[in-house]
């Protein structure tokens, strides 16, 4: 048994039609780097980390853990997904003891505008559905992050609400366990 009820992990590969979610592998690093280093990810993430610090630093297999999907594009990552429980200590639950599921998600820019974000994201939530039925899912954006808030709302999250973090305004909504996916 894992944090995941009865679904084993890693699952299976999920395929999409254009897409798989898949665990990450070796060759997934230098996409990893990019995708940390990048000024146009980090906009609203806090900021692109060095890359020299993140070859330094990196795993040589990152993201292998519970809840880590690598968004595989023909072969090649060009984003993750996490399903993570979100930290206690943060603003914004929707259970008195948290612990609640959330989404995040990066993609590498070239990627951007496709409709892969959401593609991917509404998998893996109808994968999370599957694993765990009747757990709600949580999102925390930037407000200003148009693309993010708009995405959110596609997905089927609904506004909990809005509190002031890493010194910018929060959108933080949940989605039920019945809302439809993408």
């Amino acid at each position: 048994m894992t944090e995941y009820g009865p679904a084993a992990w890693p699952p299976a590969p999920i395929r999409t039609g254009r897409l798989v979610l898949r665990e990450s592998e070796a060759r997934d690093r230098p996409a990893f780097v990019e995708l940390f280093a990048s000024p146009e990810v980090g906009t609203y993430i806090g900021g692109p980390r060095p890359r020299d610090e993140l070859d330094r630093t990196m795993p040589e297999v990152p993201g292998q853990r519970p809840g880590f999907f690598v968004i595989d594009l023909a072969g090649a990552m060009i984003g993750m997904i996490t399903l993570d429980r979100r930290d206690a200590e943060r603003p914004g639950h929707v259970r008195p003891e948290a612990g609640e599921t959330e989404l995040g998600y990066l993609l590498l820019p070239e990627a951007w505008g496709c409709g892969y974000a959401a593609e991917a994201c509404a998998a893996a939530l109808d994968w999370f559905a599957d694993a765990l039925p009747g757990e709600p899912v949580v999102l925390c954006t930037q407000t200003v992050n148009d693309r993010a808030m708009r995405l959110a709302a596609k997905l089927g999250f609904t506004e909990v609400e809005r509190f002031e973090e890493y010194g910018a305004e929060q959108w933080f909504g949940v989605r039920s366990p019945d809302a439809p996916s993408g």
